[in-house]
């Protein structure tokens, strides 16, 4: 996959010849960079000291950053892989031999130029309108966009093959003439192949950038919804290490902003014969993956079995060496069957209060009831619980738990006072003794205000 246009199969007969050119220009340009690799000359190691970051080479080269990184993507310049994983670095080398090069640095300048649809159409000779039509058709392809301050994608191309594209006498006819009716009826339907085009010629660039398997199945994927992703890598580790290998994202905005969304339909793969065609160049590029190296997955303490250890670390059938109680537990049997007792799950000392509890209550009597607790509001009395007295064995009515187990006392008579501490009838009553005689009195007054109220009124006047 070189990352070319892939319209070939939407197109007519007669406008295959001007993909072709387009085409051929695509990889003329990268065929220095294919040759000596996407690291430099063979058997080259660069060192840390040797190489220096893409802004410090940008500036030693009098490039803008946007004109460096352009050049790196169509294999003007070179990069390496940086030892330490903070991406690319240039060699030293390489800036001199890009300096060494005949007409630097106005010819590289002018090869990596990248123009809009306005000064692409006066390149070409062509209304703007055409040049539009142009590339919605495929025949020129976008090079690198961005979103303008309306959140409108503006697509940039590259004016080296505009210039080419206009001088080839084959394509005279379209520029000049009127527009086939089949490319016409195309147009019609809405066909717009910009933003597929890009991300072929975006994802030629990042797969000649990385030789490792499991980094070219990541950029493929990375192009794909992780929905997909997850259909054709069920694994949940295998996704979690090309994660960590996914190419760094093409964002505009601040995150999940309408330019933010508006990149991701554009980075993300939308035509079904695209996205099945990706599907399948991930499926075996997994494949090669997995013959090269398998993924990493978390390790897990040997447990010794009946009939041996296992390969995976796991225990099959028997205790582990850990010193775990033995659950009995069958992989293979339903969820409801593999559940831990609840016991099992308690820490000692609620266990042992537990069974403790259970204990006490089988030598609880049988006519003692355990105490129901207090009545909440609203709810109706229940109807008068009948015990056995523990000493007497005699019927026991009442509420209350701690009632029942009282000594049957004989209700008491009136007992006259003394007549030598007999009250007399002209002393003074003691304050306390008339505080408390009013708190027993009967609430009477005020009957609409509730009684808690002046209950409360009451404490607190005291």
């Amino acid at each position: 996959m070189s990352g070319n246009t892939v319209t070939q199969s939407v197109m007519p007969v007669a406008t295959q010849a001007a993909t072709q050119a387009v085409t051929q220009a695509a990889a003329q340009s990268v065929t220095q960079f294919v040759v000596s690799g996407p690291n430099g000359p063979a058997g080259s190691t660069p060192t840390q000291a040797s190489t220096l970051a893409q802004s410090r080479a940008a500036r030693e080269l009098g490039f803008k950053r946007g004109e460096f990184d352009l050049a790196v993507r169509l294999g003007r310049i070179r990069t390496v892989p940086d030892e330490g994983g903070g991406g690319h670095r240039v060699t030293r080398a390489e800036i001199d031999r890009v300096r060494a090069e005949d007409g630097f640095p106005e010819a590289l300048r002018e090869r990596v130029k990248a123009v809009g649809t306005s000064e692409g159409a006066a390149l070409m000779g062509v209304t703007t309108a055409r040049f539009t039509r142009f590339a919605r058709l495929g025949l020129v392809v976008p090079v690198k966009f961005y979103l303008n301050r309306y959140r409108a994608v503006v697509w940039l191309y590259l004016a080296e093959e505009l210039r080419q594209f206009a001088d080839d006498k084959k394509h005279a006819p379209l520029l000049n003439g009127r527009v086939p009716e089949s490319l016409r009826d195309q147009l019609k339907t809405g066909l717009d192949l910009r933003a597929r085009n890009w991300r072929g010629r975006h994802l030629g660039f990042l797969l000649r950038q990385n030789e490792d398997p499991w980094a070219r199945a990541a950029v493929v994927a990375s192009l794909l919804d992780p929905v997909q992703v997850a259909e054709i890598v069920p694994d949940p580790y295998e996704r979690a290490y090309l994660d960590r290998f996914r190419p760094e994202q093409i964002t505009h905005g601040a995150p999940d902003s309408p330019a933010a969304h508006t990149t991701a339909r554009i980075v993300t793969a939308a035509d079904p014969d695209e996205i099945s065609w990706l599907r399948a160049d991930l499926a075996n590029g997994l494949e090669e993956a997995r013959d090269r190296r398998a993924a990493p997955r978390p390790t897990t303490e040997t447990e010794t079995t009946e009939t041996g250890t296992t390969e995976t670390g796991t225990t099959e059938t028997g205790t582990p060496e850990t010193g775990t109680p033995e659950m009995g537990h069958d992989r293979s049997a339903p969820l409801g069957e593999r559940r831990t007792p609840f016991d099992h799950r308690q820490p000692v000392e609620l266990r042992e209060a537990t069974e403790l509890r259970r204990r006490t209550e089988a030598r609880r009597p049988a006519g003692v009831r355990r105490p129901a607790g207090p009545r909440r509001p609203g709810e109706q009395r229940g109807p008068a619980e009948v015990r056995l007295h523990p000493a007497g064995g005699h019927r026991v009515q009442g509420r209350h738990p701690a009632r029942a187990l009282l000594p049957a006392v004989a209700p008491h008579t009136a007992v006259e006072p003394h007549p030598a501490v007999a009250p007399s009838p002209a002393a003074a009553p003691h304050p306390a003794v008339v505080r408390r005689s009013a708190e027993v009195r009967p609430v009477i007054d005020e009957p609409g205000r509730p009684g808690r109220l002046l209950g409360w009124l009451r404490r607190r006047n005291l």
